[in-house]
C-alpha cells in the first residue's frame, strides 16, 4: 500500500507532546491522524498543582470530545483509533507531583496518570536529572519504583542522568523507557544518549522513542524531516524493531516564556540550558504533517511492518506490558 494508505491504517503514538493545549491544537492532531499522545501534565508542579492541571486538561477533553478522548488503558487507544479522536495519555515529565508520599503514586494513577519521568533536568527525592552530578536512585526512588511498578506506571527516564537511569533500569520489574530522546552518537549533548545507554535499556527489556527536537539534532535548526529519520534509523540498529517508537516532544503553540520556563530550574531558579532558537524539522514543523513521516520511513527503506511498529504498535506493547492488560 502507499504511504497515505499505511498511515490510514496505522496506530500512531507520540510519545511526549507538551504542546500549547487549545482547540486549534487538536484540530491539527486531528488532520495528523495521531491516534493517542503522552500529554505533559507537570514539570515542576507538586502534587495540588499537577492535580489542578488534570483537573484542566479533564475540562479540555470534556469541551472537546469531537476530537479528543481520555485513555486509561490500550482498549482505550484501539477505541480512538475506531473513533477516529486522538487519546490522552496523562504523563509528567518529574516525580515531584509524588511529593514524598508513596501513596500519591495510587491517587495519580486514579486519575490517569499512566507514564512519569522520575527526574526533570535536575535532584529530586527520587534520584537526579541530566544537568547535575548524578549521585543514581535514593531509597526513596527505589520504593517509588515499587509502587509505580506495582499499580502500573511507566517509568520515564528522558531527562534522567546516566547512573539514575542505569538503576530505575535495573530496580524496575517492569520495562521502562527513553520517551524521547536522540542518540549521542549523531550530536553530544546532555539529554542525548550513548550507544551504550540505548543498548543497556534495550538489553533489558525497555523501550526508546526517538525525539524530533532540532537542539538535540546533528542538523539543528536546518533539520528536516530525513535527519528525524537519521536519528530514527541510527536507535533502531541499536534496539531493533520491536523497542522503537516516536516521542516527539512536540512544543507547538508556545512562545519564548515556556522556553525560560523548561530551562530553569524548578522552572524560576539557575539556568540549566539555552535552547537557541526553536523549530522542528522541515517536512514535520506541525503535528498536522504526521503523515510525512510514515512516508518518510518508507522511503528510507523500512517495511511497512517495521513502520506500523515504529508509528505506535511497540507503544501499545510497551504500555499494556507496564499497565497489566
Amino acid at each position: 500500500m502507499n504511504a497515505a494508505e499505511l498511515h490510514d491504517k496505522a496506530i500512531v503514538i507520540d510519545g511526549l507532546i507538551c504542546a500549547n493545549w487549545n482547540r486549534e491544537l487538536f484540530e491539527d492532531m486531528a488532520k495528523g491522524k495521531l491516534t493517542a499522545a503522552n500529554f505533559t501534565m507537570s514539570f515542576w508542579e507538586n502534587f495540588e498543582g499537577a492535580v489542578q492541571n488534570i483537573a484542566d486538561m479533564n475540562k479540555m477533553i470534556d469541551e472537546n470530545n469531537d476530537l479528543l478522548t481520555k485513555v486509561r488503558t490500550t482498549k482505550d487507544i484501539h477505541r480512538a483509533k475506531a473513533e477516529g479522536k486522538t487519546g490522552v495519555i496523562m504523563g509528567f515529565q518529574n516525580a515531584h507531583p509524588y511529593e514524598d508520599q508513596i501513596g500519591y503514586v495510587q491517587i495519580l494513577k486514579d486519575l490517569g496518570v499512566g507514564i512519569t519521568q522520575m527526574c526533570y533536568n535536575t535532584q529530586n527525592l527520587v534520584g537526579t536529572g541530566c544537568y547535575e552530578r548524578d549521585g543514581g536512585l535514593s531509597g526513596f526512588g527505589r520504593e517509588i519504583v515499587a509502587e509505580m511498578n506495582r499499580v502500573g506506571v511507566l517509568c520515564d527516564l528522558s531527562h534522567v542522568g546516566p547512573n539514575t537511569a542505569k538503576e530505575v533500569i535495573l530496580e524496575s520489574k517492569k520495562p521502562v523507557a527513553y520517551s524521547h530522546c536522540l542518540p549521542s552518537g549523531l550530536k553530544e549533548h546532555p539529554r542525548n544518549r550513548s550507544d551504550e545507554e540505548l543498548k543497556f535499556i534495550a538489553d533489558n527489556g525497555g523501550f526508546v522513542g526517538v525525539t524530533m527536537f532540532t537542539p538535540f539534532l546533528r542538523a539543528g535548526v536546518n533539520a528536516t524531516i530525513d535527519d528525524y529519520v537519521e536519528a530514527i534509523q541510527y536507535v533502531y540498529n541499536i534496539v531493533g524493531e520491536d523497542a522503537i517508537g516516536i516521542g516527539t516532544d512536540f512544543t507547538q503553540g508556545h512562545g519564548e516564556d515556556f522556553f525560560e520556563y523548561l530551562t530553569h530550574d524548578k522552572g524560576y531558579a539557575r539556568r540549566l540550558t539555552r535552547f537557541g532558537e526553536i523549530i522542528n524539522p522541515k517536512g514535520i514543523r506541525t503535528v498536522g504533517e504526521f503523515p510525512n513521516l510514515t512516508e518518510a520511513l518508507l522511503r528510507h527503506g523500512f517495511t511497512e511492518s517495521q513502520v506500523l511498529k515504529i508509528m505506535g504498535e511497540n507503544w501499545v506493547n510497551l504500555l499494556a506490558e507496564v499497565w497489566g492488560e
